[in-house]
């Protein structure tokens, strides 16, 4: 009992610690745990070993079996993935044998959606002119005039010699007149820039074929629309509206186309003259609201020089086309509008269409003539009431709307300078941040 007590605690025992995983051994005084597999151990044999071997055989036993068992598990594995191969191979080869596809199907477009195509670009400059045709360039030109009339002098040159070089052919130069005549009568209010541009081309377009000039052609062209006239004064409303188009461009015509005579002074077409008689006969023998519009706007334009020319012939054209106004207004059931035209035309003509002769303007006076103050301006006072020269009171509303709003100043001319001066001075306050502003300014400049 003594010898044990008188052992140190835990004297000539030797203890077994459990080893790890991977870990062979005894934890003694001088030895140290092994390391060799770091693999989780494996399970047992079903068979058990023999008792009669050592350790050593032990361990080398159970190192071939796993190595064995490993190799079974590869082959195994191996097999298997060859044959998971092999049975998509065949299961690939199958589906392309079977399938309809094609590399080259054609490519599928959804119904409903429209292939876009690239737009293609030249810059080729003579193919470009190569597809300009005589009709996009009058037409693109008339455009141009129609939008800007101020430009017809400075650009009217420029087609000339575009149009000479261009028009060579007869056929050519019936299908510019077709499209003079076309733009003309139907663009609104182009009635005026083309003939003026008609008569241009009639003095300056150098091709002269034998079946005849521009104007020849034009006037031809005119002639068959002239014909016409019975039937579209009685169309539908596009009809007449097309029909109304033509008769103020053949009013616009007879001002501005002039034909040159032996005299070497040029004159009017004659045969133009004629035409616009007939064709008022046939607007007021139709009193309807349109052609009455139609007929009123034609004698404003040109019943000064129609009145002028059946005087100097001594026809009474002028008379029976008044005559016939006065009827219409008596019996013509014609909107109120129209009515008021038509009196306000009678009175025009009343009047010499509005002219006035150098002796009588020389001697008019605000009491002989209502029209003394025509161009005379319009003033308004404070509460907007207006006054001209007319009112009697026009001298004394005139000094006091000048002196209210100061019109004139009691300065001298000779203190004009006094003036620039007094304008010229700033305010101290001004004046110091003025020069503050420019010496900062020159130290800027310095650095």
């Amino acid at each position: 009992m003594n010898e044990k007590f008188d052992r140190a605690p835990g004297a000539e025992k030797s203890r077994t610690h459990p080893a790890g995983p991977g870990f062979m051994g005894s934890w003694d005084g001088d030895t140290s745990p092994t390391f060799f597999n770091q693999r989780e151990p494996l399970r047992q044999p079903r068979t058990s070993p023999p008792l009669a071997e050592n350790n050593i055989g032990l361990d080398l036993d159970s190192s071939v079996g796993d190595f064995k068992r490993q190799s079974k598990t590869q082959q195994s594995a191996n097999g298997n993935n060859s044959s998971a191969s092999k049975w998509c191979s065949d299961d690939v080869d199958s589906l392309v044998r079977s399938s309809k596809l094609s590399a080259n199907a054609a490519e599928f477009v959804p119904s409903g959606v429209t292939e876009y195509e690239v737009p293609t670009f030249s810059d080729d400059s003579d193919i470009y002119y190569s597809e300009l045709t005589l009709a996009d360039m009058v037409t693109d030109f008339l455009s141009h005039l129609s939008s800007s009339p101020g430009s017809f002098e400075s650009d009217v040159e420029y087609m000339i010699e575009t149009l000479n070089s261009w028009v060579t052919t007869e056929d050519l130069l019936q299908e510019l007149v077709e499209l003079i005549f076309t733009q003309s009568t139907a663009i609104p209010n182009f009635s005026y820039m083309g003939a003026r541009l008609c008569n241009y081309l009639s003095h300056h377009l150098s091709i002269n074929p034998p079946s005849g000039n521009f104007r020849q052609l034009l006037l031809k062209r005119c002639r068959t629309e002239y014909e016409q006239r019975d039937v579209a004064v009685r169309g539908n409303p596009e009809t007449q509206k097309r029909f109304h188009s033509f008769v103020l461009f053949l009013g616009e015509l007879y001002l501005h186309l002039e034909v040159k005579s032996g005299k070497g002074h040029p004159n009017r077409a004659q045969i133009l003259l004629t035409g616009l008689r007939d064709l008022l006969d046939c607007l007021f023998s139709n009193p309807e609201d349109a052609n009455l519009i139609c007929a009123v706007k034609l004698m404003k334009l040109t019943g000064s020089v129609l009145d002028d020319a059946w005087k100097e012939s001594r026809k009474p054209h002028m008379e029976e086309l008044i005559r016939k106004i006065e009827i219409i207004l008596l019996d013509a059931t014609c909107s109120r509008d129209v009515r008021q035209m038509l009196l306000k035309l009678v009175e025009l003509r009343s009047s010499d269409w509005g002219r006035v002769s150098a002796a009588a303007a020389s001697n008019a006076t605000p009491e002989n003539d209502p029209n003394y103050f025509m161009n005379e301006p319009t003033f308004y006072t404070e509460d907007g009431t207006p006054f001209t020269a007319a009112d009697p009171e026009y001298a004394e509303k005139y000094q006091e709307m000048l002196d209210k709003q100061e019109y004139f100043h009691d300065v001298n001319v000779e203190s004009t300078d006094d003036i620039c001066d007094f304008e010229d001075e700033m305010e101290p306050e001004m004046e110091e941040a003025y020069e503050s502003f420019c010496l900062e300014s020159e130290s800027k400049r310095q650095q």
